[in-house]
């Protein structure tokens, strides 16, 4: 995979080497080094795109946000608690536009119904965007439900569901985020679950103009988590805790609207706009339809009652 760090030093040496070359030329004409090499060297640098990647674990980069008595942050390690007083809630110091964001998770043992564990994407305000990873508990012995959803410029509505095909309390799993300018790709242990194309230029709004943040959560949900809301949490089995033992945001660091342009140019340190990650290959594709045919329990595209008809324009596009 790409290094960033290398990225660099490759940089450095193509500039050295030019400075080498150019002052040669330079001084052979008569010119003030001194002032050249100091005017040189200042329009090299405003050239070369200004380009933040953040590769990083849950200590350098997550704060608790909420429901710090329910909550452990250390090394690479997250503990999150639900009990009758409060949950828990931890987000990212900083906003992020396009990369890839990783976890292991282990989610609540036994009976969890009315939990609910979040681990998403989100920028702010009423026109936010958000990419969604939800863990909807159920009683002993169920499945639990991977719910997912986007939204864009504050809409969502855009649920697709899956049960697991392993036991996600017993161990912990790599559930990972890869979003990039052309596509967003939801992945479990590296298996792609759901694919939601960019389809900005034929009037479908995309997530491609602001930094958003990664949060992480446990909370009372059972208004609608389990069965629609029909079965609540049952506070006998409290606390209900869920643990995470790596992180890693390997993003382009957000910085306003000058990032919309640099984060999405297509060049060797935007690992993220290579070919490879621009469509799902043949495997992978043969793994989503797998998904899709063996786990999938909802797909909002396929709920013509729910939109009386009038279906989202994406569910009319190719997706993968």
């Amino acid at each position: 995979m790409f290094s960033h760090q290398s990225y660099i030093k490759t940089l450095k040496t193509k500039r050295k080497s030019i400075q080498l070359q150019v002052f040669k030329f330079i001084k052979h004409q008569g010119v003030n080094m001194a002032k050249f090499e100091k005017l040189f060297t200042l329009s090299f640098f405003i050239i070369i795109p200004n380009i933040i990647q953040v590769d990083a674990n849950f200590v350098k980069s997550m704060i608790i946000e909420w429901g710090a008595q329910n909550a452990l942050l250390w090394d690479d390690n997250l503990q999150l608690t639900l009990d009758e007083i409060t949950g828990s809630g931890a987000r990212t110091k900083i906003p992020f536009l396009f990369g890839s964001i990783e976890s292991r998770i282990k989610l609540v043992p036994g009976n969890s119904a009315g939990t609910a564990t979040s681990y998403f994407l989100s920028s702010s305000g009423n026109q936010h965007d958000e990419i969604d990873f939800e863990f909807l508990g159920n009683i002993s012995g169920q499945p639990y439900i991977v719910h997912t959803n986007i939204y864009t410029q504050g809409n969502g509505n855009r649920e697709q569901q899956f049960h697991l095909w392993f036991d996600p309390t017993t161990d912990f799993h790599n559930y990972t985020i890869h979003w990039n300018p052309t596509e967003i790709v939801f992945y479990i242990d590296s298996i792609p679950i759901r694919v939601f194309r960019n389809y900005e230029n034929e009037g479908i709004a995309y997530l491609n103009k602001q930094g958003m943040r990664v949060y992480t959560s446990i909370w009372n949900a059972d208004n609608w988590a389990t069965s629609g809301g029909l079965v609540k949490i049952d506070w006998n089995y409290a606390p209900f805790t869920v643990k995470f033992n790596y992180f890693r945001a390997r993003a382009c660091k957000w910085e306003g609207a000058t990032s919309i342009n640099q984060c999405a140019l297509n060049i060797a340190a935007n690992w993220w706009t290579s070919p490879r990650y621009k469509q799902l290959s043949y495997t992978q594709m043969g793994q989503l339809n797998w998904v899709r045919d063996n786990h999938m329990i909802y797909d909002y595209c396929h709920d013509t009652n729910r939109f009386n008809g009038q279906m989202p324009p994406e569910c009319f596009k190719a997706q993968f």
